[in-house]
């Protein structure tokens, strides 16, 4: 069952719109169309008690105000681009630099900030947008959807389609926060996590992807058997000094197909999260700089208190062409599925 209702209503006067994806369970998923945001994520713990583990506001004027970008979808480009610009096909494109020297999640006005159409189709909402060629600096007309479909099995799945009449970049991801001991309750340095990869991407000291592929291997990197998260956190290392903490894209096997991004799982409640993607690369971003905004259930989000495990193409690809390319020409189908499944332990 799909239920809506206004939510709020924008500083230019737009209206926002909450849909609610029960399933028969009586877990839920909502979202919005303002940044097909996803608000509340509420699945049962171990004791069948329904939990929300997704960080979110109460109010549309908080997720105006905030740059957080909780439970957003983020592009055209997610993730890092250096200094903000990229060659394609012989032309320089500038791009707004946002974060330090280089450009993040799309820019100043992104797809998070937006106010998308929306319908209700079936156990399903669709979001879309035409994103007008030059908008915040990228060529070509893009007409985007995304789905969020929450089924039965507590299987939360996000489908990404795009296609452009101009060559262009995308790389779209959802920046959701989890902590699956439950939204305020605390941080997830002891949650336990594992992630499949071999190798990461190296960052410089503003978290961009500097083209180095390095192993894993005897690195506090290693999350291939499952870890609590702040085991490792706090030794001294150069990549952990880079991101205060996690904020790394790890590189996934299994080429195009889908495949296991991450399994997460908290010992407080019992409930565990496993990622699935198409996607080449999944960032893990462990909360390093969360400083004190109210979340929904009146406590400050302080640093650590929610983590992302954000499904994507390498950031900085453009710069960097040996990494999976992020460009989508014209009369291609951007088509990429991630899909966040909720059990008990």
């Amino acid at each position: 069952m799909v239920t809506q209702e206004l939510f709020g209503t924008t500083r230019g006067g737009v209206p926002v719109y909450r849909f609610c994806i029960e399933n028969a369970s009586g877990a839920s998923v909502s979202v919005m169309n303002y940044g097909c945001t996803i608000q509340a994520i509420r699945v049962p713990d171990r004791n069948g008690t329904l939990t929300d583990v997704c960080l979110g506001y109460r109010t549309l004027a908080e997720y105006e105000q905030n740059n957080g970008y909780l439970g957003a979808v983020v592009g055209r480009h997610g993730n890092r681009i250096e200094k903000g610009i990229f060659q394609l096909n012989g032309t320089e494109y500038h791009l707004a630099v946002n974060d330090g020297p280089n450009h993040l999640h799309g820019g100043i006005c992104g797809f998070d900030k937006r106010v998308w159409d929306a319908s209700i189709e079936g156990q399903s909402v669709m979001f879309h947008r035409l994103s007008p060629d030059g908008e915040e600096g990228y060529p070509g007309n893009l007409d985007v959807r995304v789905t969020y479909t929450f089924t039965d099995d507590n299987r939360l799945l996000l489908q990404y389609r795009a296609e452009t009449d101009a060559d262009t970049v995308v790389n779209l991801t959802n920046h959701c926060y989890f902590n699956l001991s439950g939204e305020g309750k605390g941080t997830i340095r002891n949650h336990i996590l594992r992630i499949p990869a071999e190798s990461f991407t190296e960052n410089d000291a503003d978290c961009l992807p500097t083209g180095t592929v390095l192993s894993v291997e005897g690195t506090p990197f290693d999350f291939r058997e499952s870890k609590e998260i702040g085991r490792d956190m706090d030794v001294d290392c150069p990549q952990l000094r880079n991101g205060k903490g996690y904020d790394h894209n790890f590189i996934l096997d299994g080429g195009d197909g889908e495949k296991v991004a991450a399994e997460l799982y908290s010992p407080d409640t019992g409930i565990a999260m496993t990622v699935r993607t198409t996607m080449p690369g999944v960032q893990f971003y462990s909360g390093n700089v969360l400083d004190g905004p109210v979340g929904k259930s009146g406590v400050p989000y302080e640093t650590n208190m929610g983590l992302c495990l954000e499904t994507q193409y390498f950031p900085n690809a453009m710069s960097c062409p040996h990494f999976p390319s992020p460009v989508l020409h014209k009369g291609e189908l951007y088509a990429h599925d991630t899909s966040f499944t909720f059990g008990c332990k």
